[in-house]
């Protein structure tokens, strides 16, 4: 059957007001099969998704020196390492591809990024837990159940502190990601482009961010985007092997039981019911089968992403250590004498000065000196009237309950020692 479409049409007014035209002077109708127009549809949105995404991409290595992309090799991360390629950024290293390896990973992982890094000419920058060189290393530290025992520890280990210490490590300033609107959540409304609240912060590009998990799959198959291997497997996520199931599966753990593998996507093409792939959760059906929260909730996210999908950074500043918390508004309006930083943990120069502030605090606290700090970037108009802030970090100094603004960006423990 044929789907019969005009391709020119006259509104009704427009066919009483115009002459009556011979009908061998008339245009014939082209007719075109529902499938290929279709198919036409789907190329002109991806043509259009494609460009959209290239144009951002380009404008994220042109406008910053240290562009970072952390690839966890899922479906859409597949898809912008392609396009990064196709750029030429990944060869050219103007784009920086970071790997967190939790040594958890599944076998084929580590392989199938060496055949990305073969086919589009970069190295990655790979970190794993702190002071584990090898997974040997971490388990006779924490041993193989650590994400049993504790998942919230394991995700700090594992995937918080390295991805955290990547960042800091490529100095990155833009944060390249594949974080997409039909993710749903925090993620329903984000935009192409992101930028802190307040100036100072990591600036993140979503260049997925109006796709949707099925163009990925559409633009992997129509230009020969690798995608890993799992993927023929029927998992379509790619995150730790241990917790980590196919779509359905014989057990129901991933909310649909069947048989394992009945539904993937191999050279191209689907193999079963694509829509449990498809549907609200995407690539995270499958994820932390199994795994629950202190709080005795089921695990949903990664640790990464644990205190809302919008925030780069889950560590705290300064913890445990000189540095005091002010942890309420009536806690920093209390403070009468010292020294008060407003910061934000994801801000890349509050993390430059970590290290700095609290040598400076511990030397203050042996004077008497209150040093403290307080979290600014969810509180913005308290500390915006009250402290000074218009980026991060603000450095007040505290007379009398009067908070001045310290104005230079010397941050260093001889400047900052200076202010007492």
């Amino acid at each position: 059957m044929k789907l019969v479409v005009a391709l020119a049409l006259l509104s009704n007014a427009a066919a009483f007001m115009a002459p009556v035209q011979p009908k061998a002077a008339m245009q014939p109708l082209k007719a075109i099969t529902t499938e290929a127009m279709i198919e036409k549809a789907k190329a002109d949105r991806l043509a259009h998704l494609e460009a959209q995404s290239l144009e951002a991409l380009t404008l994220a290595a042109d406008n910053f020196e240290r562009a970072v992309f952390p690839n966890a090799m899922i479906v859409g991360d597949c898809v912008i390492t392609h396009l990064l390629g196709k750029l030429g950024y990944l060869e050219s290293g103007k784009v920086k591809v970071m790997v967190v390896d939790t040594f958890h990973l599944f076998d084929s992982t580590m392989p199938f990024l060496d055949s990305l890094e073969k086919k589009y000419n970069f190295k990655a920058e790979i970190f794993g837990p702190a002071d584990c060189e090898d997974k040997d290393v971490y388990l006779k530290k924490y041993g193989d159940k650590l994400w049993v025992a504790d998942v919230e520890q394991y995700d700090k280990i594992c995937k918080v502190e390295p991805f955290q210490r990547g960042l800091k490590t490529l100095n990155t300033d833009v944060m390249i990601n594949g974080r997409r609107r039909d993710h749903g959540a925090e993620r329903a409304y984000i935009d192409i482009a992101e930028v802190a609240p307040i100036g100072g912060g990591l600036a993140k590009l979503n260049p997925l961010a109006y796709w949707t998990l099925e163009d990925c799959f559409d633009y992997a198959a129509a230009n020969g985007v690798p995608l890993h291997p799992t993927v023929a497997l029927g998992y379509p996520s790619q995150g730790d092997e241990k917790d980590t199931v196919p779509v359905p599966d014989p057990d129901g753990l991933s909310g649909f039981k069947g048989d394992a593998g009945s539904v993937k996507f191999v050279d191209g093409k689907w193999t079963g019911d694509k829509a449990i792939w498809l549907d609200y959760g995407n690539e995270r059906k499958g994820r932390f089968v199994g795994l629950v929260n202190k709080d005795g909730s089921t695990k949903t996210e990664c640790g990464i992403h644990v205190a809302g999908a919008e925030k780069t950074f889950d560590r705290d500043l300064w913890e445990g250590g000189a540095v005091k918390e002010l942890a309420s508004q009536e806690d920093a309006l209390a403070m009468k004498d010292g020294v008060m930083v407003v910061y934000a943990p994801w801000c890349q120069f509050c993390q430059g000065m970590e290290e700095a502030y609290e040598k400076f605090a511990a030397d203050a606290a042996a004077k008497g000196i209150t040093v403290a700090k307080y979290r600014g970037d969810e509180d913005r108009d308290f500390v915006q009237s009250k402290f000074n802030t218009e980026s991060f970090p603000t450095i007040n100094v505290i007379k009398g309950g009067k908070a001045t603004k310290y104005e230079s960006e010397d941050r260093s423990v001889e400047a900052l020692s200076a202010l007492v």
